[in-house]
């Protein structure tokens, strides 16, 4: 995620508890169990009858339809139109994407995420209106080059392609040491937000704080600062 999309989701109404998925495979059937799961209802829909009826039989939704998303009339009387936020997930099909994300913005749904498969596809999605953009594939296996090459960092938020906010565990080096001993923000250039043990944490803790190496640490930095941090 970059900074840039914190718009779209400060622009989300904290009441709503309805949301639409377009396009059942692996992708969409995600974020369907995923809002299901968290008590949101979820109206399902799929062009393949099939992946409509598993759906519905693996209760990942609330309502489960079969139409053609590229069709307006459709999605009008299925009552997508009149939900404030819209999932796109034909990430594979760029021409039905692109077209669906195009008949929803015309009609006035006020949120529509959509997801692409590649660059260009983001490109075209944006143009048509789309208001964040998701690429899954390139999300996960960024996920996993950086668990694979900095097991070290447990989750990271990307606040821009130069700047992330990371949590990490404390570095062996660093066991025993008060914050002011470590002198991030000198050595590193990073900022210290929190720090955690035990699944809590304290915000802006006390400088006099010793850190131990079975604890994790929130920073804020560049990612060429990050990367300088001892594993």
């Amino acid at each position: 995620m970059n900074f840039s999309s914190l718009g779209f989701f400060r622009s989300l109404r904290r009441d709503n508890k309805q949301f639409a998925v377009i396009g059942l495979g692996r992708f969409g059937r995600s974020v369907c169990s995923s809002l299901h799961r968290l008590g949101y209802e979820v109206l399902g829909t799929d062009i393949d009858e099939k992946r409509v009826a598993q759906a519905v039989t693996e209760q990942l939704v609330a309502h489960a339809v079969q139409l053609d998303s590229t069709e307006l009339p459709a999605l009008k009387e299925a009552g997508i139109l009149e939900f404030d936020t819209v999932i796109v997930a034909i990430g594979n099909y760029l021409q039905e994407s692109i077209i669906t994300t195009l008949n929803l913005k015309e009609a006035g749904v006020p949120h529509v995420v959509a997801k692409a498969s590649s660059e260009v596809h983001g490109k075209l999605l944006q143009r048509v209106g789309a208001d964040h953009v998701v690429y899954p594939e390139y999300e996960a296996g960024s996920a996993l080059a950086r668990s694979l090459t900095q097991p070290s960092i447990l989750d990271r938020f990307d606040l821009d392609p130069n700047h992330s906010i990371v949590e990490v565990s404390v570095p062996e080096e660093f066991h025993g040491k008060t914050i002011t001993e470590l002198q991030l923000r000198n050595r590193y250039g990073l900022n210290l937000l929190a720090i955690g043990q035990d699944e809590r944490f304290e915000i802006n803790p006390d400088p006099t704080k010793r850190l131990y190496k079975n604890w994790v640490m929130v920073v804020i930095g560049s990612n060429r600062d990050i990367d300088r941090l001892p594993i």
